[in-house]
């Protein structure tokens, strides 16, 4: 930790590096995705996004179209337990994990819609050092709660030291704007209501009328009180009354006060009905595995998915999931998690009705999870909250890759336009990193990005000559403005103030860390530095593989 301008700040080695990360397109694979045969109900959601591919390329590929919009976000990265770090020592495992972690951190923050929040799981190896983390990225005001979840309901005799049958729940909003929901009211909790006397206004518990302050404490709040059915006149002795005279007239009035069915209580208590108290019940910070599940059950659900031989390591119980969107969204809300797992959150906000992303590096994205929400779809998984949700199927969502890195190699070492890319995925990818929106026109051959009402984009990998020049200038107008993507141009363009002008790939080549396909938390698979030895760019090259310009 250090101090800086007057704050605490956790640091650690390498803080100050942070990738420049390349906003990839999303391409679908429309084999994964899956939609029900029907509509089950109005409420059916589709659009929903399941995307297979590194979950910080991933979250970079949605900053464009979905900052602000994300209501939840839900993550359970890997602890740092060390079981993925065998290969580094504890101080450079620990580093490279928060600055990782970190990275995610800030684009989930943008994420968020301003009334959202973000819940993390995990546990006290890193959970304290987590906490500092998020205070920065979130700012400690915007700190909600440490939640306590009893993870296990019992510990081997055989454990030596103290064992550990809890996790940690962060939670996290992005501004004073968000406002978590009631937990639905408990059978037990609506059983504190009865109807002894049959009151018209329903169910009701006798709360106490005395006060925890004595008579010498609290002398306004001494009085006398009669019972209606005896006529004994009650008197403070000890303790005073709750309410004031005024007060206790109206509820004499209202007929609120209880002495029993016959008036054989000595005190009054006051009538409190159902129908008056929040229609739901105060979320607490400890959340015992009666109410949201436990692993050993959250196995039983993996392994009811998937066979015995596939159980996740550390599978969330569908009643986990359920109880934190319960508290952090409404029906139609869009819930993201970027590190899926075995699709626990995609299936419980799906059966909740909400919207949902999930994003999964491993192959079990489409061997595991896709299918898992065909089943969900399908109404077919009977798991999990299915019965308590009354969940029948429905709905659908698109399954996407991460697009190849833009720019590749060439065998001479210079970065080229990967031949992976046709036409249409070319403009798309210019205009994520340019900083449009790709709206190409159907009537406007040159609009195939827009950033405002009169701002424009144009790619082209052709050689622009100054005839061409001329005429996209003329159409463009003097109110609006065009950014030309091209190869090179030939002629003066600086008659054209309504043209801009850049070549690719020269123009976006330092924009990003091309190539760049691994941001996992594996940190095995992560280089320990960048290589020193950089071969140099040409002013102009070809745009694609093996290519020269005319």
């Amino acid at each position: 930790m250090t101090k800086k301008y007057g704050k605490l700040e956790l640091t650690w080695i390498g803080k100050d590096k942070r990738p420049k990360l390349e906003p990839r397109i999303l391409l679908e694979d429309a084999c994964k995705s899956h939609h029900a045969a029907k509509r089950v109900s109005d409420a059916d959601i589709f659009d929903n996004m399941l995307i297979h591919g590194d979950n910080l390329l991933a979250l970079k590929a949605l900053e464009a179209d979905f900052s602000g919009k994300v209501k939840c976000v839900f993550i359970d990265p890997p602890y740092n337990t060390g079981s993925a770090f065998t290969h580094y020592d504890d101080g450079l495992e620990h580093s490279i994990w928060l600055g990782l972690m970190r990275d995610r951190l800030e684009i989930i923050h943008r994420l968020l819609a301003d009334n959202g929040s973000l819940w993390i799981t995990i546990d006290e190896n890193e959970g304290h050092y987590l906490k500092v983390l998020c205070d920065e990225v979130f700012g400690r005001t915007n700190f909600v709660r440490n939640i306590t979840w009893q993870k296990k309901y019992s510990v081997s005799n055989n454990f030596k030291g103290i064992a550990s049958i809890c996790d940690i729940i962060l939670v996290y909003r992005k501004s004073d704007n968000f406002t978590n929901n009631l937990l639905p009211r408990s059978d037990d909790s609506s059983s504190r209501y009865s109807n002894p006397d049959n009151d018209t206004r329903g169910p009701w518990k006798a709360v106490d009328y005395l006060n925890q302050a004595t008579v010498e404490q609290r002398k306004n709040l001494v009085y006398d009180i009669v019972n209606p059915f005896t006529g004994v006149v009650v008197k403070n002795r000890i303790k005073a009354w709750k309410y004031d005279r005024n007060t206790h007239q109206k509820h004499v009035d209202e007929q609120r006060l209880w002495w029993g069915l016959k008036g054989e209580n000595s005190v009054p208590a006051l009538k409190l009905f159902l129908s008056e108290v929040r229609d739901g019940m105060t979320p607490h910070n400890w959340w015992p595995h009666a109410e949201v599940g436990h692993t050993d059950e959250a196995k039983k659900e993996s392994i009811a998915i998937f066979g015995a031989s596939q159980v996740f390591d550390t599978p969330k119980p569908e009643r986990l999931i359920q109880r934190i969107l319960s508290l952090a969204t409404a029906p139609g809300d869009l819930v993201l998690d970027s590190f899926a797992g075995s699709g626990t959150t995609g299936a419980v906000a799906h059966k909740m009705g909400r919207r949902w992303i999930m994003v999964e590096l491993g192959n079990h994205c489409a061997t595991h999870i896709a299918p898992r929400m065909q089943r969900v779809i399908d109404g077919t998984d009977k798991g999990g909250i299915t019965e308590a949700v009354e969940w029948n199927g429905g709905g659908g969502f698109r399954y996407y890759e991460l697009a190849p890195s833009l720019l590749k190699k060439d065998k001479w070492g210079r970065e080229v336009i990967s031949k992976e890319y046709d036409a249409a995925m070319l403009a798309q990818a210019l205009c994520k990193l340019e900083g449009y929106t790709y709206e190409p026109s159907p009537e406007v051959w040159w609009q195939q990005g827009q950033s405002t009402e009169y701002d424009f984009l144009y790619v082209t990998t052709q050689i622009v000559g100054p005839d061409e020049l001329a005429a996209l200038s003329e159409e463009v107008g003097e109110n609006r403005s065009l950014l030309i993507l091209c190869a090179a141009w030939r002629g003066d363009e600086t008659p054209f103030t309504n043209l801009t002008l850049r070549k690719i790939p020269n123009h976006i080549r330092d924009k990003c860390e091309w190539g760049h396909d691994d941001y996992s938390l594996n940190v095995a698979n992560l280089p320990m530095a960048e290589s020193e030895s950089v071969l140099p760019q040409p002013a102009q090259g070809g745009l694609f593989d093996g290519e020269d310009l005319a």
